[in-house]
């Protein structure tokens, strides 16, 4: 069964950034699928913050346009988010999860229940 495995989340100063790794355990390849990062933060919905397709087309949520960048490693079975300028608003549980039937992005900005295959998710706190 594919498992996704998240990475890299940490406490980070306001306006410092981190880079959160997605992986697929047990030997499962990405490169076939897109990929979304989503986050929930206490007492919120869980929100959709990037996607990128198989073929590297990436969407942003508006409020991280411009400072959240989105990528993968297909060698390394693997898929980067590179947080930049990040703010207290940002703090969350971040998770990425895929759609084994999807090679292009869904709208995850208004379905955040759209993809079905989940991670544990990673703790991002940006807090002074």
């Amino acid at each position: 069964q594919l498992q996704l495995v998240e990475s890299g989340g940490g406490l980070v100063q306001p306006g410092g950034s981190l880079r959160l790794s997605c992986a697929a355990a047990s030997g499962f390849t990405l490169d076939a699928y897109a990929v979304a990062w989503f986050r929930q933060a206490p007492g919120k919905e869980r929100e959709g913050v990037s996607c990128i397709s198989s073929s590297g087309y990436s969407t942003y949520a508006d409020s991280v346009k411009g400072r959240f960048t989105i990528s993968r490693d297909n060698a390394k079975s693997t898929v980067f988010l590179r947080m930049n300028s990040l703010k207290p608003e940002d703090t969350a549980n971040y998770y990425c999860a895929l759609d084994r039937r999807r090679a292009a992005c869904p709208d995850i900005y208004s379905d955040s229940q759209i993809m079905p295959t989940w991670g544990q998710g990673t703790l991002v706190t940006v807090s002074s």
